[in-house]
């Protein structure tokens, strides 16, 4: 009985820590007031204003320049990923456990050695810092996460399908395409939303690739708003769109998921009936 109420308090202390923070920015979204936690009445002119150009246009280029960013480092990132994952399974035992271990050390890699890692690196190589350097510096770090998340597809594939479709008349291209990418896309779809998001995050792997030349994304102009004495109060507005657009994201996902697995259920069910019945 004591073990169950300690349990449970701490998994309501913890649900309170992580998620008390973001209720607050999202009910105080819907108020005028300049200050968090200062409440004048119900009101939308902070979403208003965001989407009106009442914000200040550093805020909305940081703004474009994050999804930007996140979209081409996600898009990417999920094709390499992808590919590397492929080639990964291929391989052999040893090999392919040495190589996800590879994989796995700029995933456990603290951001900020990875960031003072590729701003080293772009130095030596003269590369100038900018939108260039920080799109890459993402598709980077974000890759390993795509790997992982489509290896445990590959895994659970059976990969007698793939050589079946080349001994049918398919050619490579053809058996990539309709046998194993329709498999493993559920991989790639979780790989993409994370990359996205990891991207749209990021603060130590930007502020040391982006540069001199005044390119801004919304960690960093956060950052910058923060040590002036202050955060814009439509940031709040925007936190809780990007909130809503996460978790519908996810919710898809999640359905997707589940349908495809109950679909993959029936149809086991269904062929162990028909070998049931030519027995």
């Amino acid at each position: 009985m004591m073990k169950r109420i300690l349990s449970n308090g701490y998994l309501v202390l913890l649900l309170v820590m992580l998620y008390a923070p973001i209720a607050i920015i999202a009910i105080f979204s819907f108020t005028e007031s300049k200050v968090l936690g200062n409440w004048t009445g119900f009101s939308t002119e902070l979403y208003t204003s965001l989407f009106s150009g009442g914000v200040r246009y550093s805020l909305i280029d940081a703004i474009k320049n994050t999804f930007i960013i996140a979209t081409i480092a996600a898009t990417v990132s999920t094709l390499l990923g992808t590919v590397a994952a492929i080639g990964i399974n291929d391989l052999r035992y040893r090999k392919r456990r040495a190589i996800n271990f590879v994989n796995n050390i700029p995933i456990l890699n603290p951001d900020i050695i990875t960031g003072i890692s590729l701003f080293l690196l772009f130095v030596s190589l003269g590369i100038s810092q900018g939108y260039t350097t920080v799109i890459l510096a993402h598709i980077a770090f974000c890759t390993p996460y795509v790997v992982l998340s489509v290896m445990p597809r590959l895994t659970q594939m059976n990969p007698n399908i793939y050589e079946a479709a080349l001994d049918l008349g398919a050619t490579p291209m053809q058996a990539m395409r309709r046998i194993i990418i329709p498999e493993i896309r559920p991989g790639m779809i979780s790989g993409f939303i994370l990359s996205f998001t990891l991207s749209i995050d990021d603060f130590a792997v930007t502020i040391f690739t982006n540069g001199t030349d005044g390119l801004q994304t919304l960690s960093t102009y956060i950052y910058a708003d923060a040590r002036k004495g202050g955060l814009t109060p439509e940031l709040r507005a925007l936190s809780t769109i990007i909130l809503v657009v996460v978790v519908v994201l996810l919710i898809i996902v999640n359905y997707r998921a589940r349908r495809q697995a109950k679909r993959a259920e029936e149809q086991a069910k269904l062929v162990t009936i028909k070998n049931r019945v030519r027995r």
